[in-house]
């Protein structure tokens, strides 16, 4: 058997239903906490798609994708 992993270290991937609300208890959301992870999430993407030794246009595309859709979601107020 693996050695078992702390609920507050589980990835979200790794966390069952039953323990998704405990699971979300222990997670910092204070404005520290939601900066952090998202500077997680930028670090993890760009060194996915930008900071690579072959690199494509798959991480550029996928920027200039969302761009679209924010600025088409903004010109459109009803939406």
């Amino acid at each position: 058997l693996p050695p078992a992993v702390l609920l507050k270290d589980m990835k979200l991937m790794d966390v069952k239903l039953g323990q998704l609300p405990s699971w979300l208890a222990m997670r910092d959301f204070t404005p520290g906490g939601i900066l952090r992870g998202i500077r997680r999430g930028y670090d993890r993407y760009y060194n996915k798609y930008i900071n690579v030794k072959k690199g494509g246009l798959g991480g550029i595309s996928m920027v200039l994708a969302g761009y679209v859709v924010i600025s088409y979601i903004w010109s459109y107020s009803h939406l």
